[in-house]
C-alpha cells in the first residue's frame, strides 16, 4: 500500500501527497519514510520573524514569482494550534487560497502543536518527502513566534528573516539565535516612515558582528504591492546556488538526523509517567535525580 501511494505522490498527485503528509503528522507512515531518499538538490526556502511581519504575503508574493518561471512550488504554512482541537487555524491557507486551483502549487497548513521552535514537530519528515514529489522548490513560513524559532536554521538551505520599520529597538537585543542564523534580512512594510532608517541601522549591526557574512542580503519589500520581490527572489537564487556545497549540506544533514535521532530517543517518555515514578521514590526516602534519569536513557 504504501509503495503505490508514495509512487502516486512522486508523479505529482497532489491527493496522494497529502494523505502521505497525513500519514507523516500521525506518526504511521514508517513505510513510507523507509522510501525516502535524502535529496540535496531541492532548496528549502525559510521564511521566519515575528507576528505581523507580512511573512504570509510575502511568501504569496514569491509563489507568484516563482510560477511566472514555470517553477512547481510546494509551501509548508506552520499555523498556530488550536488550544482546543491541537489543529491548524488555516489562516496561512486562507491568504493564499488564489493557489489552490494551481497544479503547479502545493498549499499544506501543520499546527505547530505547541512547539516552540515555529515548526510541525514532523517538519523534516515531511520536507524531506516534499522533495520527491517533483517540486522545484519548498518553501516554509514558520508560526511567528520571534527569536526562538530556531529550528527553521536546522532545515532550511536559505533562511530569510522578515522585519518591519517598527522592530529597530528590537535590533539592538538580537545578538544571537536568529539574527546568525539567516541568510536574508527583508525590511517588509518599506514604505513606512523611517524605513530607510531602520535598514541602515539593521545594515550597521550585521556589519558589527564578529562572525559577518558579506553574502547576507537585506532587501527592502512592499509585499503587498509586490514591490522588491524580484530584488528578493535574486537575493534567494543567489543564496541557492551558493549553499549546495558538501561541508554545508553535510553539516545540515548531521542537524536534522541529530534532531530526529533526539525525537525517537524522546517519544517513549512520558511526563505525567515520570511524575508518578518520581512521587514513588520519594515516598521510599531519598531521590538522587541523576541517578534516577539513567534508566531512561
Amino acid at each position: 500500500m504504501f509503495k503505490e501511494l508514495f509512487q502516486d505522490a512522486k508523479n505529482g498527485h497532489h491527493r496522494s501527497i497529502a494523505r502521505c503528509i497525513s500519514l507523516i503528522e500521525n506518526e504511521s507512515a514508517d513505510g513510507i519514510l523507509e522510501l525516502i531518499n535524502e535529496r540535496m538538490d531541492i532548496p528549502v526556502i525559510g521564511i521566519t520573524g515575528p507576528p505581523g511581519a507580512g511573512k504570509s504575503t510575502l511568501a504569496d508574493q514569491l509563489i507568484g514569482s516563482y510560477i511566472k518561471d514555470d517553477k512547481k512550488v510546494a509551501i509548508l504554512c506552520i499555523d498556530p494550534s488550536s488550544p482546543y482541537s491541537q489543529g491548524a487555524v488555516l489562516g496561512d491557507r486562507i491568504r493564499m487560497n488564489r493557489w489552490y486551483d494551481n497544479q503547479q502549487v502545493f498549499i499544506r497548513s501543520l499546527a505547530s502543536r505547541g512547539s516552540l521552535g515555529g515548526l510541525h514537530p514532523h517538519a523534516i519528515e515531511i520536507t524531506s518527502f516534499l522533495k520527491e514529489c517533483g517540486f522545484d522548490l519548498i518553501i516554509i513560513e514558520t508560526v511567528g513566534v520571534g527569536q526562538s524559532e530556531m529550528e527553521i536554521v536546522s532545515l532550511g538551505d536559505v533562511v530569510v528573516l522578515v522585519l518591519v520599520p517598527e522592530a529597530g529597538d528590537e535590533i539592538q537585543f538580537m545578538k544571537a539565535g536568529l539574527m546568525e542564523g539567516a541568510d536574508i534580512f527583508v525590511v517588509n512594510k518599506s514604505d513606512r516612515p523611517k524605513a530607510s532608517q531602520f535598514t541602515k541601522q539593521l545594515k550597521l549591526s550585521l556589519h558589527e558582528k564578529e562572525d559577518f557574512n558579506e553574502s547576507q542580503h537585506v532587501v527592502n519589500t512592499v509585499a503587498s504591492s509586490g514591490e522588491g520581490i524580484e530584488e528578493l527572489k535574486i537575493a534567494v537564487n543567489q543564496q541557492i546556488s551558493s549553499s549546495f556545497d558538501l561541508d554545508k549540506q553535510s553539516r545540515l544533514i548531521a542537524k536534522k538526523a541529530y534532531q530526529l535521532i533526539s525525537h525517537k530517543k524522546m517519544e517513549k517518555i512520558n511526563e505525567m509517567d515520570l511524575k508518578e515514578d518520581i512521587m514513588l521514590a520519594l515516598k521510599e526516602g531519598e531521590l538522587h535525580l541523576h541517578q534516577f534519569i539513567k534508566k531512561y536513557i
